[in-house]
């Protein structure tokens, strides 16, 4: 089991939270994170041996703006525990030692140089370069630096973009170590863990599996049976066979072919579930009442909620069926959801989750089996993966031996092909789409491209242009093609494919699918845009 002691993040609603405790996990630190507004009992519970704070969306003089729990910070000089604020967190740190915050003449969003100077010992790790570029999001700016701190890096605008009180263990940067874009956060990371906070590496996915499993039989009476909501994607496989490991033929699995899947997904996963994984599965085919119930939807939000909620109506119909069997009604509903799931999703999801109670966050687009959930849900919600990104679920599979072939698909959403048809879903759509995503992954593994991209898809755009084919005119649908590399899925970049791969993608889609007569390639990245469309 993982020692409780660790490094605290606290939560001041940054969408970027859970990646600092994922870096830290990387770097084989054990963290634990709890909200901004956490009682100092509740801290001391966990002894931290360093403390982070993370960014947030408010300002620090806004009414209601989170602050630094009461009695923190001489519990921190007290103890002596090295303390990093980010973005958010290091402005709490210039207002609560009499430093100034004021609103930005010029916002510094996205990638931005940033000037160490040369005295920093926060900064005082080795890098190729003494300036670079590091990711930020702020709209207040530090005007004037606290007594006692001193200036530790500048931005390239002048802003100033970190500070330090060393004597003190007291850190701040204004810009996201944490976040991919910012080059050397990782070192960044890594310095003020092991050579300013003294500490040593203390987690790994066996670790993680381990206290899983606990978890699981713990919060599971032995005569309680267990349904998993099994996908055919990598986070609920994994779910599922880690949940199994723990409960074992108490689990049933439940596929649902909701008439959303790829181009023969059903038959393909099922004979992966029954014939390499040996899970117990029942393949239950909803595809009329999920279609019926999307008619006519066109707003992304209703279509996560509708299928959210039917969903959940198919594992009441089978509870119900297992009940007959099993003499007791299942309480208990396994899902593979990962933590970006969580943090685009309502922030009110977040209330008394292990990753912090997201008060002042703000909400991307919920997902269907997160804000997509009934208030009257039946079932008790066993997550195992919340708090995981898709390469860490994909390595806990590894330790779990599910199949490296399996492990390497594409994520996969769960209301499926829903949210990559703009507007309108009908059976004619979703057709044209299967074919056109089939041609498209088709001619990507044959280029053996496939591993080299993090997810890749066809959108079905709801509009119709005009072209030529044969000696006629037509007017006929768009499709979209996305591309994306990503370590998390929280931040990611198109992948720039040769121009003689995306000629021959569109020819055999609008020479193939009835109905295209268009494609486009998407070349945004998240951010501003999200992975998938809708």
């Amino acid at each position: 089991m993982v020692s409780e002691m660790g490094v605290l993040i606290l939560d001041y609603g940054s969408q970027y939270t859970q990646l600092i405790a994922r870096r830290l996990r990387e770097l084989g630190i054990f963290s634990f994170v709890l909200p901004g507004d956490a009682t100092l009992e509740q801290i001391k519970k966990f002894s931290p041996e360093a403390m982070i704070w993370s960014g947030g969306p408010s300002s620090v003089y806004e009414e209601g703006a989170p602050q630094i729990p009461a009695g923190l910070i001489d519990y921190q000089r007290e103890n002596a525990i090295p303390t990093l604020g980010i973005c958010y967190g290091m402005q709490l740190l210039v207002k609560h030692f009499g430093g100034k915050i004021e609103s930005a003449q010029a916002r510094e969003y996205g990638r931005m140089q940033i000037l160490p100077e040369p005295h920093s010992h926060f900064f005082s790790f080795q890098r190729p370069e003494p300036e670079f570029q590091v990711w930020m999001s702020h709209g207040d700016e530090t005007t004037a630096l606290p007594p006692g701190f001193t200036l530790t890096a500048k931005s390239a605008g002048g802003a100033v973009a970190g500070m330090e009180a060393h004597e003190r263990r007291l850190y701040g940067v204004q810009f996201h170590p944490e976040v991919t874009h910012s080059q050397n956060g990782t070192e960044l990371l890594s310095h003020f863990l092991f050579t300013l906070a003294e500490l040593k590496p203390n987690w790994t996915m066996k670790n993680f599996r381990q206290d899983q499993v606990a978890k699981i039989r713990s919060a599971i009476p032995e005569n309680e049976h267990v349904i998993c909501a099994l996908s055919g994607g990598v986070d609920s496989t994994v779910a599922a066979v880690l949940v199994h490991e723990a409960i074992g033929k108490r689990l049933h699995c439940l596929f649902v072919d909701h008439g959303l899947l790829r181009y023969q997904e059903r038959e393909r996963v099922m004979k992966l579930f029954t014939e390499q994984l040996h899970l117990p599965v029942t393949c239950v085919d909803a595809s009329e009442q999920f279609l019926t119930e999307l008619h006519q939807v066109t707003d992304p939000e209703k279509k996560r909620k509708i299928i959210g909620a039917q969903f959940i109506k198919v594992f009441d119909q089978e509870a119900n069926r297992l009940e007959k069997t099993l003499g007791h009604l299942p309480q208990f509903l396994v899902q593979g959801t990962l933590y970006p799931d969580v943090i685009e999703s309502s922030p009110a999801i977040h209330a008394g989750a292990s990753s912090g109670i997201k008060k002042h966050s703000v909400t991307i687009k919920s997902h269907h089996n997160v804000g997509g959930l009934p208030k009257d849900l039946k079932f008790k919600l066993i997550e195992p993966l919340r708090d995981l990104f898709k390469d860490e679920v994909r390595a806990l599979g590894k330790e779990l031996s599910v199949p490296t072939d399996f492990l390497k698909r594409h994520p996969f959403p769960g209301p499926g092909l829903a949210v990559r048809i703009v507007g309108e879903i009908n059976r004619a759509n979703i057709e044209i789409l299967q074919k056109a995503d089939e041609i498209f992954i088709e001619e990507i593994k044959s280029a053996n491209l496939y591993e080299k991209i993090w997810q890749a898809m066809a959108v079905f755009l709801p509009i119709r242009t005009v072209g030529v084919q044969g000696d006629g005119r037509t007017h006929d649908y768009v499709i979209a093609l996305r591309a994306v590399n990503s370590s998390d899925g929280m931040t990611a970049d198109w992948y720039p494919f040769e121009s003689s791969f995306l000629s021959r993608v569109s020819t055999r889609i609008c020479n193939e699918v009835k109905g295209i007569s268009r494609v486009v390639y998407d070349i945004s990245s998240k951010p501003p845009a999200t992975i998938e469309w809708e």
